[in-house]
């Protein structure tokens, strides 16, 4: 019986030996290929973290996981902010003070942090916003699905946005964050002006898919102006949008191309590509998922994330209040790593429900994972 357990023991740590292998780029150094992925949380009242998010971040970092991505971080622009009475910023001294506890947290238990950075745009309508507010802005003034709301973008507050994204990487910097990720994903303003629904534009700003990319490109460049370049920056990209999960950026690899390349030349040293299940093929013909393409086209770094420890599809139980079981054996996941299809891999609802979910995944320990249930998105594990 011994020598059975030790059997299994030994097997399973050679299986997962992979999530927990060391990784560089530059100057960033992490101890395992687990990332905390960023997810949103609504516990920083007028955009002020507390200890009790410090201490949320920390459980994690001490854990087993390489990198925490924090929850969108909105930057100093007037309608950035899609939810201002409890989604954290850097507009104010209390904010900066809260998100370097945070950072010293994180830091003191060895592991590494970076602030997802944000504007809404139009998907800031989903949230009431205070009286007096100014209107939300986005390329065309779309929502995901087409519908008019708020307002179109000048091409002055369109620099004024870029401006914007480029102090709150300087601000990150200055308060010991270890790089910056900025959210080019699901439906946020980075993402409107990347979609065509959501971009109508006809001028230098919309149309063709470098034109549409070119707002993403200046903020990259104008936020590896602002903090040199050795400061990691990550950019999170997804083919869906909330709720309209059928959408395309790109329908092939040639357009994925056109869109990620030019990222990569304007400074992105890791793409984090945002699926709803990690496992699936992106394109016909193709084994590759959208992580695996996002490395084969541009060379750089990849994250994967999408369901990563939970045998469904979140989006499917968040729909119906349902909970979701753990998936234990993270099945292909670190064959896939080890394959070289992408480099880190990115872990949400296990890990919001389990700060320990990587420490017993490496521990074998599969028999204390705690399932996500709905309502740990309410609390702070």
């Amino acid at each position: 019986m011994n020598r059975t357990n030790n059997n299994m023991q030994s097997n399973h740590t050679q299986y997962v030996a992979p999530l927990f292998e060391s990784f560089t780029l530059g100057q960033l150094k992490l101890s395992s290929r687990i990332v905390m992925a960023p997810m949103a949380r609504g516990f920083s009242p007028n955009g002020v973290p507390g200890t009790e998010v410090a201490d949320y971040y920390r459980r994690r970092a001490e854990q087993r996981v390489g990198l925490i991505i924090t929850e969108n971080v909105s930057i100093p622009h007037p309608s950035a902010n899609q939810d201002p009475a409890n989604s954290p910023d850097f507009g104010s001294e209390a904010a900066r003070a809260g998100w370097k506890h945070v950072v010293d947290e994180v830091h003191r238990v060895g592991g590494k942090i970076m602030p997802q950075l944000i504007h809404a745009g139009i998907a800031r309508e989903n949230f009431p916003q205070p009286e007096g507010a100014v209107p939300s802005i986005g390329p065309s003034g779309l929502d995901v699905n087409g519908a008019v709301q708020g307002e179109i973008m000048t091409v002055e507050q369109i620099k004024e946005v870029v401006q914007a994204f480029a102090d709150a990487a300087a601000q990150a910097q200055q308060l010991g964050f270890d790089g910056i990720e900025l959210h080019g994903a699901h439906g946020y303003l980075i993402d409107q002006f990347l979609w065509e629904t959501t971009n109508r534009r006809e001028d230098e700003y919309g149309g063709s898919i470098a034109n549409r990319a070119r707002f993403a490109v200046e903020v990259v460049e104008a936020c590896r102006r602002a903090i040199g370049p050795d400061f990691p920056i990550v950019f999170r990209f997804s083919q869906w949008k909330y709720p309209v999960y059928t959408a395309k950026l790109a329908h092939d690899a040639e357009e994925l191309a056109a869109l990620l390349k030019p990222l990569a030349a304007a400074g992105v040293d890791i793409f984090h590509a945002s699926t709803r299940r990690f496992w699936e093929p992106e394109f016909e013909g193709s084994p590759l998922s959208l992580a695996g393409w996002a490395k084969q086209l541009t060379g750089k770094a990849v994250i994967t994330v999408g369901s990563v420890g939970l045998k469904q599809d979140f989006t499917e139980f968040f729909a119906s209040g349902a909970d979701a079981e753990q998936q234990g054996s993270v099945s292909g996941l670190a064959e896939r790593l080890q394959q070289g299809e992408f480099d880190l891999i990115a872990v949400g609802r296990a890990l919001l429900a389990d700060p320990a979910w990587a420490a017993k995944i490496h521990d074998n320990r599969l028999d204390e994972l705690k399932p996500f249930q709905a309502e740990a998105v309410g609390k702070l594990y």
